[in-house]
């Protein structure tokens, strides 16, 4: 039965069950779902003489010396053996294999699978594995205490329940879509006896994971749509506040705030994104959303992922709602227990109109009187969750969430399908070009010189490392100990601050306060200036080991510089020219459209690393690939309207297993719910 305990599958026990528990495996069924990370093709015999330096291969030799083993210590020995397969030899070494001195057959062919590597003129194998066929294996991620021997055996005895997976694509879909069963799927999967059944069995499981997702997320916008707000109408609010600004907003900036306005007035929650380039100005259009709100009798609230980036807002807030008496508050974790109890009170009595904070905002005992409007500031860092329990926090508000991480147009649907886009395409007349290099280590006498010069100009500089302190990869530059660098040697004299991410909050706050008052003339930061941080003196960001991070998080930094008046530069140090790190540099030198930068970011690195899944609230997808399945994203969200329309709530018993899946899917995300 699918429903059969892990524990009584034949080969795992007690003591082994505890370590399939870790790997959330609990049943045959559970089983089944765990697909393989990867696979090694042992499905093909290469002769020795054919065998490439670096490949991995499938030989079949026999022994032309003596087995030797040899004990270096307690618990370090090694095997070593010469095999020939009358076309070359190979040399092996095992390590820790002391049973092959017993069990190895001198006179025996065997197959041996593994990496060889030509060293001093000759071919070599490091821990080769003694196989009985040559098929192509399933490799699983696994637990310690497991092996990939254990865990295939124990798949290969859960094979006899595959049969009796419910089937929840209809048969007509699969036939229009040429999509096998799921016995099929399943099976070859996990133990494809050629790559054409495998890719003919992936495109299936693909297809349904697609397809749950793309229902499941027009489920929640059908639920949502549905849930009655309070409309929010003050016919002069938006007008009187953008004509107080003392600039002219952009075209794109005012067709947004059109399309919340329009949102607000209706009787429907509002659930809109607005998703904006840096300094495409996403603030003042939240800004005019919040006021409105204010206006019409209502409390907004804006949630921010960091406490720099919420003092920040609330300063800014404050700072342009003062003048129409709209009062607004700020709410941290680091706020002593009494600071705290005063801000809950404003809020919970409504003196508070405006509430700008951390999570701390969605903590119990925080409580609105009215709360009509909550806005989620740098969208990626928050997940369905945070959104969900902000929004609890009123009766039905109105959601408006913004990102500055530019999402490719391609995946819009699929990673917000529940919430209707706005997009501020435009930046305002003024918003500096960031002429960006990359370089390598020849030039950074060269950058050096530079960045003393910009101070002198009374400029201010960034340098972005990629850790904290020295660990493990020590040709990463860490923060902590290049600041005492930087102090000492090339910017001795120079005043030269440090921030990172495990510093306390004040401490943070203190630092970036200081820097935005022009007290540090070179700032040493990890990635936490990432998001927000607004210091219009600072004109020239290098950031070290370029190549470790991401295309649109080099954007995201890269955008810290440029705000001012200043004409403004972003140098790029790489520690490896290899043909794709020169590659993506070439792109970030080459734009700053952070469109077109997501999409060669997504394309170059894939989905898995472009964004976590559970960073946009998504459910975890283990067979799809966002990018590559494109095609199928299309075809399986075609699918989801053509069932909907038929049936809008899924409620005929043929849909059944439909609705489990949905609920399975969406039970991780802890904010979803089917009427």
């Amino acid at each position: 039965m699918l429903s059969q305990e892990i524990g009584s599958i034949g080969g795992v026990g007690k003591a082994r069950e505890k370590l399939f528990f870790r790997l959330g495996i609990r049943t045959a069924e559970d089983m089944l779902s765990y697909y393989p990370r990867g696979y090694e093709d042992r499905s093909h015999l290469k002769t020795i003489a054919e065998a490439a330096d670096g490949e991995s291969v499938c030989i079949k030799a026999t022994a032309c010396t003596v087995l030797s083993s040899r004990r270096v210590r307690r618990g370090l020995s090694y095997q070593k053996v010469t095999v020939t397969d009358g076309t070359g030899v190979v040399f092996i070494t095992w390590f820790n294999h002391d049973w092959l001195a017993k069990d190895f057959d001198l006179s025996a062919e065997y197959l041996y699978f593994g990496r060889v590597a030509v060293k001093n003129g000759r071919l070599e194998m490091s821990n080769p594995a003694i196989i009985r066929e040559n098929k192509i294996e399933p490799i699983y991620p696994l637990t310690y205490g497991l092996t990939q021997n254990i865990f295939r055996r124990v798949m290969a005895a859960c094979m006899r329940y595959a049969g009796e997976l419910p089937e929840a694509l209809p048969d007509a879909l699969r036939e229009k879509h040429t999509l096998c069963g799921i016995d099929y799927a399943v099976r070859n999967i996990h133990f494809p006896e050629t790559f054409e059944k495998f890719e003919y069995a992936r495109r299936r499981l693909a297809f349904e994971e697609l397809f749950i997702l793309g229902l499941g997320i027009r489920l929640q916008k059908q639920r949502r749509a549905v849930l009655c707000g309070t409309p929010l109408c003050n016919d002069t609010a938006a007008a009187d506040f953008t004509g107080s600004l003392g600039f002219a907003l952009t075209g794109a900036q005012q067709r947004v705030i059109g399309e919340i306005l329009a949102d607000l007035k209706g009787v429907r929650v509002m659930n809109r994104l607005v998703q904006g380039d840096v300094g495409s100005g996403k603030t003042v259009v939240a800004a005019a959303a919040m006021y409105v709100a204010v206006k019409s009798g209502a409390q907004a609230a804006m949630m921010a992922p960091t406490e720099i980036l919420a003092a920040q807002h609330y300063d800014y807030f404050s700072q342009i709602f003062a003048p129409f008496g709209v009062r607004t508050v700020l709410l941290t974790g680091s706020m002593t227990a009494k600071q705290k109890r005063a801000v809950c009170s404003q809020i919970a009595d409504g003196e508070a109109d405006v509430v700008v904070g951390t999570h701390a905002l969605i903590q119990d005992g925080v409580a609105f009187k009215n709360l009509c409007l909550a806005v989620t500031d740098e969208q990626h860092r928050f997940g369905v969750k945070q959104r969900a329990a902000l929004a609890a926090k009123g009766c039905a508000p109105h959601l408006l969430v913004m990102t500055a991480t530019p999402i490719p147009r391609t995946l819009s649907l699929v990673l917000y399908g529940d919430l209707d886009v706005s997009i501020i395409d435009e930046l305002p007349p003024g918003r500096q070009h960031i002429d960006t290099y990359a370089v390598d280590e020849p030039m950074r006498e060269r950058i050096n010189l530079f960045a003393k010069k910009q101070i002198a100009e009374g400029r201010q500089v960034y340098i972005i490392c990629p850790l904290v302190e020295e660990g493990e990869t020590s040709e990463l530059k860490a923060a902590t100990d290049y600041a005492e660098h930087l102090r000492a040697g090339p910017f001795s004299g120079y005043r030269v601050g440090l921030i990172h991410g495990k510093l306390r909050p004040k401490e943070k706050d203190d630092i970036m306060l200081r820097f935005s008052r022009g007290e540090i003339d070179v700032l040493v930061s990890t990635t936490v200036v990432e998001v927000g941080v607004n210091v219009p003196n600072a004109s020239l960001m290098i950031i070290e080991n370029a190549e470790r991070f991401g295309l649109s998080q080099l954007h995201q930094l890269r955008g810290r510089v440029g705000r001012g008046a200043w004409k403004s530069y972003c140098i790029l140090f790489c520690q490896t020219d290899g043909e794709i790190t020169k590659k993506r540099m070439d792109i970030i030198s080459g734009t700053n459209d952070g469109f077109v930068i997501a999409e060669k970011d997504l394309e170059i690195r894939g989905p898995g690393e472009f964004f976590g899944t559970r960073q946009h609230g998504l459910p975890e997808l283990k067979v799809a690939n966002l990018y590559s399945d494109m095609p199928l994203v299309k075809a399986s969200g075609e699918a989801a309207d053509e069932l909907l329309r038929g049936d809008p709530a899924l409620n005929d018993p043929d849909h059944a297993e439909i609705r489990r899946r949905i609920e399975k899917m969406f039970a991780q995300t802890g904010a979803f719910e089917i009427n």
